[in-house]
């Protein structure tokens, strides 16, 4: 069964009130095995446009993904962070070589 990622690009507008968002959400990736790979690390976009800060979460896969995002804890970080920052979201099924 593939993996699955959350592949998140995020401008944060308020950094105070998105650390609010990080520490809450922690609970949520722990309970659904969420991984970070990328964190908002140093990004040249060499291609179209992207938001600044970039995001990849693994998680053991789809159903696991999906269900990080419609879980109370999740929802609840969510209410924290949409005040503070604007994000494009995609739930991506991996790919496993045959």
């Amino acid at each position: 069964m593939p993996k699955a990622y959350w592949i998140g690009h995020v401008t944060v507008e308020d950094p105070l009130a998105y650390e609010a968002y990080r520490q809450a959400n922690a609970a949520a990736f722990a309970a659904h095995g969420g991984r970070f790979l990328v964190r908002g690390g140093a990004q040249e976009v060499v291609e179209g446009s992207l938001r600044p800060r970039s995001v990849v979460i693994e998680f053991p896969d789809l159903a696991a993904a999906r269900a990080c995002y419609d879980s109370p804890e999740y929802r609840a970080a969510l209410a924290l962070r949409l005040p503070c920052a604007l994000a494009d979201l995609a739930i991506v099924e991996g790919w496993e070589a045959a």
